[in-house]
């Protein structure tokens, strides 16, 4: 999902290397430490929540007796377009695989006009209605007493109907959110998970298989989660064998032209309802957008069908948009993880981006979502932020199932630091990571807190602070690495933020306590400094002392750059590590053949500092 306010983010990749200058070393100097929070130093060992256990390992990867829930899907939406209403149904097999017998169950009803008409369990194959409330008159989460509790290891069968409000967008197009009962996630560390929807939050859902079917007028057009299972019915002929030119295509197919759809040759016919069906495996959730107005391109890349879905009026803008989503999926299954599921669509509308198991809903407007009142118009690099930063979610949290609703970071700032690399590659001229990072990580909230709150504490902080890691503290091989293990540790799996920390760890054999501690689990102040320096001259050498100071709790690797008098320069870079003795100041002698005329810390401000006007010094 897009935040509400738009930043164009985009970091070209990096890497800071550790260089050991040729010059004498001496211990950290004697002097008073940085006051600690609570006591504790930034540099403690961690005690990380939850503990290790046979379901989760202390190595971050999923233990012997790991285990999760499943649910599987019927899932049937009619939409009536004359009364704007969605009436749906549903069977659901809930399957337990927990230790526990299940003696209540909660659901998701997240419309708030929801209305739901009938809530059976299936018994003996008979049909039982079910108990049910709003706990605290909470409309979202829903309490349901099963007819017969579930013991491990059995599956239950509910049927639900259901009818509400279908959200209409420009002109006649449908988007479908949260837009089925469906159960909240049950998972060794909390049981369920009853964490109320509200807005800017998502979800955190059971993996299992759909079957969707979608009933609406002839004239529609639909674009959903998983494959189309009946062409023949609802595709012309001449659709048809596009979409087979797509499926072996570098480049992109118009399947449905505006010519078609003005002459009325893009649908198989104009009246009556027809049905709409698709299927999906091992996925968290199934959604769908329609709209008679729908162009559809398409294309391929390894035997994944690309797919785009928009408006004759906004073709000018997103003409390119299917080259844009296969580029995105180029980019992230080279770096992360190969894409798990046979297409990916993009659909555009009145949401500024939503993300669902291969369909992403985008922006569908000429004028900037960041600019409301101003009317800018959107431009093609804007265009691919929001589309592939919607397209990067099915790897965060579609593949890798974290909890958006308690960690939104894990999701919103995962995607926002991959697409970093993607707009780096198409659109370079945008990037902004020297700007960024020390005006968004504002640490006035640790970002483990900020729960499913919109904002920076969701998207470009977390995003930043991946990026200090893998730059500044691991290096990009070492954190490449641990990265994409830890998407095949937790695909189709619910980690959590400490199964992450943990595998970090694991994978690159560092004790990282102290960034943890200081980038996410506190909110202490970053400020490095230049303290005092000493410079001597002896024959042809220049011996120089430097102390270097640390004025808040936090630390970070010290990155110096020298210039000299005849202005060539060298860069030097210490580990974060060189704080532990003393976190206050750290002091080094160097030798040089010539005479240095400035020192400035963090050259090129993508570090965190509260303060850089102490980060130079120049020779008097």
């Amino acid at each position: 999902m897009q935040p509400s306010t738009i930043r164009i983010l985009s970091w070209v990749a990096a890497s800071v290397l550790a260089v050991r200058p040729l010059v004498a070393q001496v211990a950290p100097t004697a002097g008073a430490s940085v006051p600690q929070g609570g006591g504790v130093s930034i540099f403690a060992p961690l005690t990380l929540s939850p503990v290790p256990s046979p379901t989760r390992l202390a190595t971050g990867a999923p233990g012997p007796k790991y285990w999760q829930n499943r649910a599987d899907y019927d899932l049937h939406a009619t939409l009536d377009t004359t009364t704007q209403t969605l009436r749906g149904s549903l069977a659901l097999r809930y399957t337990n695989h927990s230790p526990d017998t299940l003696k209540v169950f909660w659901f998701q009803t997240e419309q708030k006009d929801e209305v739901i008409d009938q809530f059976d369990q299936l018994v003996q194959g008979k049909p039982v209605q079910l108990a049910r409330e709003h706990p605290g008159g909470d409309v979202f989460e829903l309490k349901v007493t099963p007819a017969v509790p579930l013991p491990p290891g059995q599956t239950a069968t509910f049927q639900i109907q259901w009818h509400f409000h279908a959200k209409l967008g420009k002109g006649t197009v449908y988007e479908s959110e949260q837009w089925y009962p469906r159960p909240n996630v049950y998972d060794d560390v909390k049981g369920w998970n009853t964490e109320s929807f509200a807005t800017g939050t998502e979800y955190y859902l059971e993996y299992g298989d759909f079957r969707l079917s979608v009933t609406l007028p002839a004239g529609y057009i639909v674009a959903a989660t998983g494959t189309l299972d009946n062409p023949t019915e609802v595709l012309t002929a001449m659709e048809r064998g596009r979409l087979v030119q797509a499926a072996k295509a570098d480049t992109v197919v118009r399947v449905i032209t505006a010519e078609e759809l003005r002459s009325g040759a893009a649908r198989p016919r104009q009246d009556g309802m027809l049905t709409w069906k698709f299927h999906a495996r091992n996925v968290r959730d199934a959604t769908w957008a329609a709209s008679p107005d729908y162009q559809w391109d398409a294309t391929q890349w390894q035997h994944t069908l690309v797919q785009v879905y928009y408006r004759p009026d906004i073709a000018s803008l997103w003409g390119d948009a299917a080259d844009m989503a296969r580029m995105s999926l180029q980019e992230y299954t080279k770096r992360l993880h190969p894409y798990p599921y046979p297409q990916v669509s993009v659909a555009a509308g009145p949401e500024l981006g939503m993300e669902y198991p291969m369909l992403a809903m985008v922006w569908g407007k000429l004028t900037d979502p960041g600019a409301f009142s101003g009317g800018a118009t959107l431009t093609k690099p804007k265009l691919y932020h929001l589309l592939t930063h919607e397209v990067g979610h099915n790897w965060f949290p579609m593949l890798v199932g974290s909890n958006e609703r308690m960690h939104a970071w894990m999701d919103e700032g995962f995607v926002t630091f991959i697409i970093s690399f993607g707009e780096a590659l198409r659109y370079p001229e945008h990037n902004q990571d020297a700007r960024i990072g020390h005006q968004v990580f504002t640490g006035t909230q640790p970002i483990i807190e900020t729960g499913g709150v919109s904002g920076s504490g969701q998207y470009e902080e977390p995003a930043y602070v991946l990026q200090l890691l893998r730059r500044d503290v691991l290096g990009p091989a070492v954190f490449d690495k641990a990265f994409r293990i830890y998407i095949q540790r937790w695909a189709n799996k619910h980690p959590t933020p400490m199964d992450f920390f943990r595998t970090m760890e694991d994978v690159s054999g560092r004790k990282l306590d102290w960034f943890w501690r200081e980038c996410f689990l506190e909110a202490p102040r970053f400020d490095q400094a230049i303290d005092s320096v000493s410079q001597t001259v002896q024959g042809t050498n220049t011996h120089v002392t430097v102390t270097y100071g640390n004025h808040g709790r936090a630390v970070m690797p010290l990155l110096v750059h020298f210039v000299f008098r005849d202005s060539t320069t060298q860069d030097v870079t210490y580990p974060a590590d060189v704080w532990r003795a003393n976190p206050a100041a750290y002091t080094v002698s160097y030798t040089f053949s010539k005479k240095v005329q400035q020192i400035v810390l963090d050259p090129d401000t993508h570090l965190p500092d509260a303060d850089r006007s102490n980060n130079v010094w120049t020779a008097k």
